[in-house]
């Protein structure tokens, strides 16, 4: 099965084709085109993601992205046709709001050989409304055009099952737990089995890597902060500094197995406003402490969670993930299997899109008609709610 994958959730454009082999729960995959382009000097200046520049920019950039990955496909191609009137009338209507995305949909179509493919998924959350329906409006139009089926993929399982294309053997053992990391999320989920999730644990504010860019942006670092605050953190290990800070570890001895990281970055900006110079010493001292205080409590939590749920491998993914520090905090915890994406595939990408369609293909879930496609800013991955 060969399936083509849409991701524009947030700053990310991206574009894969992916070609899967064996049955569930562990299929292996094949990249056979992938194409990522980010925003992230779009968004610098700004210190964050503008929905509507976002949505601009995946505009500008999906159907070059999408000539690129197929140019790359060694699939084997069809022919390239022209559209009927009716598939034209219908794609028009698609892309109603974007006369000019219509205009180049249609001249890229008509252009470039259609790949050998049997499927095609897209993100429809969560994630920023606006950047999602580029990227649903473009699969649905390629559903047409192609006449494909379209299957929908929830952006956290697709971080879930990123780890099927770990380049680690990575066989997660069902019951999972699982923590979702990035820039609007921190949760532990329960994976019973593939599709089947429940959230366990939640941040109650802020997700980590929100308070990661609140607390760059007081040390007065670019954004995106996460990357910036870890640089810091790394150079005072190596330099043998120790800091001079102690910084609470929220909710980290609760009961449940929730978070909250607001109270940390309040912390964080009361001892930087006793501060009258932030000196490069002083700052390196802030990012080892805040950066230790995030992975103390991400640590407990998880160890707790396996232990509670009697879980035999443990998962980690989301933009988070990708923090050296915390990654080898996370690999040493003492489970069966311990899964966690390589770095690039820990931030946004198509081809865990494709992954999570694949699985989904693979359990024979719903297939919606695409007219019932729609974007959701707010998408809970959490099945026993269902």
């Amino acid at each position: 099965m060969k399936i083509l994958a849409i991701e524009t959730s947030c700053d990310e454009t991206a574009v894969s084709v992916l070609e899967s082999k064996n049955d569930l729960p562990y299929p292996e995959f094949k990249v056979l085109g992938n194409t990522l382009l980010s925003q992230i000097e779009t968004h610098r200046p700004y210190g964050g993601v503008f929905p509507a520049l976002a949505k601009r920019e995946h505009i500008k950039n999906i159907i070059p992205i999408l000539a690129s990955t197929l140019k790359q496909c060694e699939a084997g191609k069809i022919q390239t046709h022209k559209l009927s009137t009716e598939q034209k009338n219908i794609i028009e209507e698609i892309l109603l709001r974007e006369p000019d995305l219509f205009q180049n949909f249609v001249k890229f179509i008509e252009s470039t050989p259609k790949p050998d493919i049997d499927h095609l998924s897209v993100t429809n959350g969560p994630g920023l409304e606006p950047a999602l329906w580029v990227g649903i409006n473009v699969a649905k139009a390629l559903s047409v055009a192609w006449n494909l089926p379209l299957t929908p993929v929830n952006h956290l399982e697709g971080h879930i099952a990123s780890v099927l294309l770990s380049k680690r053997p990575c066989r997660p053992i069902f019951p999972a737990i699982a923590l979702l990391i990035s820039g609007g999320h921190t949760e532990l989920i329960l994976v019973e089995n593939w599709g089947k999730y429940k959230k366990i644990g939640a941040t109650k504010d802020d997700a980590v890597g929100e308070a990661f860019d609140k607390v760059a942006r007081m040390l007065e670092l670019p954004y995106p902060g996460g990357p910036e605050i870890s640089k810091l953190a790394k150079n005072a290990r190596e330099t043998g500094q120790e800091s001079s800070f102690s910084f609470p570890r929220p909710m980290m001895h609760t009961p449940d197995l929730n978070f909250s990281f607001s109270g940390l970055k309040t912390a964080v900006m009361y001892e930087i406003k006793k501060i009258p110079v932030l000196t490069d010493k002083i700052k390196n001292e802030i990012a080892l402490e805040f950066e230790d205080a995030v992975c103390e409590v991400l640590l407990h939590k998880t160890k707790k969670a396996l232990e509670e749920f009697g879980a035999q491998s443990f998962i980690s993914a989301g933009g988070v993930t990708a923090n050296t520090h915390l990654r080898e905090k996370l690999l040493s915890i003492d489970s069966e299997a311990v899964c966690i994406p390589e770095t690039e595939l820990s931030t946004d990408n198509a081809q865990m899109i494709a992954v999570a369609g694949a699985i989904s293909i693979l359990q024979n879930r719903n297939i919606p008609n695409i007219k019932d496609i729609v974007a959701q800013g707010v998408m809970p991955l959490d099945t026993s709610k269902v």
